[in-house]
């Protein structure tokens, strides 16, 4: 048996300088399926993605799918990637046991909720209410920082975890608070803030609009309080609001308390994100 991959085309580069490239996935030269490698935009070229694998019914189960893999690992190497790193969606056992077997580890994962349309109360005494545009200006300040150290916490190499943080925020919030679909809130003790959640209002592949979680924390000194609960309800109260009826979010595997958090309050896991080191 002799798999090897047989490129379908030249090499192809956006705007946004990543590269892309598809294999036929042959045995002995015969077509059994296909593969697509690229790089990554937001991270940079040296972390490799590999976007698709795909082997034919009746030649799986024949180790052709993990030698195909490795061959497309090797494609990445070729390119100067240091890591590869790929989705699962939740299910599919079959690439699960494949991505385990080549040493990839859960970094994150993606959740969502189907939201009750008659939306949550928040707790008594909870008080939520838009960021102000002081408050804005000085979360922007440190927030870049914090979600590259986030990605760092992960194994990401500092350069490409900051250079992540700045392509998200830039796509993201390109008009500050005044961003189109974007909403912050805070949850306010009198005048003491104690934490903010960023929904943004996006288009789904469905046709339909969907809340997206893009950054919620308590402050450290108020943690352990509810708080965190309560903007997550917040949240569902913002995209309820905005006529959405699903909420999605983001969260990394380490972080085990907001893992617990989102479980309890109703979201099912949609999407597994892994990575290795090449």
């Amino acid at each position: 048996m002799t798999t090897t991959l047989r490129p379908t085309g030249p090499i192809q580069q956006g705007t946004d300088g990543a590269k892309k490239r598809g294999y036929d996935v042959c045995d002995n030269g015969r077509l059994i399926g296909s593969v697509e490698v690229g790089t990554d935009a937001a991270f940079g070229a040296a972390s490799g993605v590999l976007h698709s694998l795909t082997i034919g019914e009746a030649s799986r189960r024949r180790g052709r799918g993990t030698i195909a893999a490795l061959a497309a690992e090797e494609v990445l190497r070729g390119w100067g990637c240091g890591q590869a790193r790929l989705s699962v969606p939740e299910g599919n056992e079959g690439a699960w046991r494949l991505t385990a077997s080549l040493g990839y580890t859960e970094r994150s994962r993606n959740m969502v909720k189907d939201l009750d349309p008659a939306g949550p109360v928040l707790p008594d005494g909870v008080v939520a209410r838009p960021m102000t545009a002081a408050e804005f200006e000085a979360w922007q300040r440190t927030s870049v920082e914090t979600y590259a150290q986030s990605w760092i916490d992960q194994g990401v190499p500092a350069d490409q975890a900051m250079r992540k943080s700045l392509a998200d925020h830039a796509r993201n919030l390109p008009d500050g608070l005044d961003t189109e679909g974007t909403r912050v809130h805070v949850l306010a003790d009198g005048d003491t803030v104690t934490g903010h959640v960023w929904v943004s209002l996006l288009g789904e592949d469905d046709g339909e609009t969907g809340g997206f979680v893009y950054d919620v924390e308590v402050k450290e000194e108020h943690r352990g309080r509810g708080h965190g609960r309560a903007l997550m309800l917040q949240a569902e109260r913002i995209t309820l609001a905005a006529g959405a009826r699903r909420l999605g979010l983001h969260v990394f595997a380490a972080n085990t308390p907001a893992l617990r958090l989102y479980e309890s309050l109703g979201y099912r896991t949609t999407q597994y994100n892994l990575a290795k080191d090449l």
